[in-house]
């Protein structure tokens, strides 16, 4: 056994002894890194994150570890993250089109593979998705995994505890750290940025996306750093990662966003190759 395989041992040990009452079952095997069909660039702990892992990373304050107490789109924002993930995963997919041409928001998602990813945020929406009949949109899922919804009955489907639970997995990688924080009357988990590294590459990335290599096709861009520049920027935390540029540099770079948030998703969606739930997934939040 080499070192980087006794370390993912460890961590693997470690994450089953701590696990909460939080949290479900994890899978057996779960490395945090999504199971065998999660891309893994080399040893980069970039490559190791989820899509929700992403976007949080984005959104925390380094030194005070957590997200902004004035967003109220994170929630939402990270659910999308889900459904991307199961369907870049192939788990679940969009219903086709079919004769009648139904719109992005008004095609169901089903189920495609209910095997389990290894990620217990994933598995536990997974299970949800394959125990539902008839099969819902999009836009419905992401609103019963946030728990907004005035249905009482689909108040079970919400994923609690999604930023502390993202934020743990993140502090078992090796990026995040855990301290107490006193605000006054109260004393708050917080988790601020122990590798800024990993940081700084997120940053880099959607930076880059939009400026050094700008592909001014969405087609032909990278699929999951479309998606990570879309859900960011539905998540409300996309301009911390343009706030450090210059001033000419963060005009043209949210004029390039501006452009793929007014694209037409439905055409997007409907050319070869495209990812229908992911396009779908940004209409609900460009609705």
């Amino acid at each position: 056994m080499n070192r980087a395989d006794g370390l993912v041992q460890r961590r693997n040990v470690a994450r089953a002894a701590t696990a909460d009452a939080d949290d479900p079952a994890r899978a057996d095997g779960d490395d945090g890194r999504g199971g065998d069909d999660e891309r893994v660039d080399g040893d980069s702990k970039e490559a190791r994150l989820t899509l929700m892992e992403e976007v949080l990373m984005l959104g925390i304050k380094d030194k005070e570890g957590y997200t902004s107490f004035w967003n109220d789109c994170i929630s939402s924002g990270l659910r999308g993250c889900v459904m991307i993930e199961l369907a870049s995963r192939g788990r679940i997919e969009l219903e086709k089109a079919a004769m009648r041409r139904k719109s992005l928001l008004g095609r169901k998602v089903l189920l495609k593979n209910d095997q389990p990813t290894g990620d217990v945020l994933l598995d536990e929406a997974l299970r949800h998705i394959k125990d539902t009949q008839p099969p819902e949109s999009v836009q419905n899922w992401i609103e019963y995994l946030s728990g907004e919804t005035w249905n009482p009955l689909k108040l079970r489907y919400q994923l609690r505890y999604v930023r502390e639970r993202l934020a743990k997995n993140l502090v078992e990688k090796g990026v995040l750290t855990t301290e107490k924080t006193n605000f006054m009357l109260f004393d708050m988990t917080t988790h601020p940025v122990t590798d800024g590294q990993t940081k700084a590459r997120i940053v880099k990335k959607v930076q880059d996306a939009v400026l050094t290599k700008w592909i001014n096709d969405p087609q032909r861009m990278e699929k999951r750093t479309l998606a990570l520049l879309m859900l960011a920027q539905a998540s409300d935390v996309l301009e911390n990662a343009f706030s450090p540029l210059s001033d000419d540099d963060y005009e043209l770079a949210m004029k390039r966003v501006k452009e793929l948030t007014d694209l037409d998703l439905e055409a997007e969606a409907a050319k070869p190759n495209a990812n229908a739930l992911m396009w779908s997934v940004f209409a609900s939040f460009l609705k």
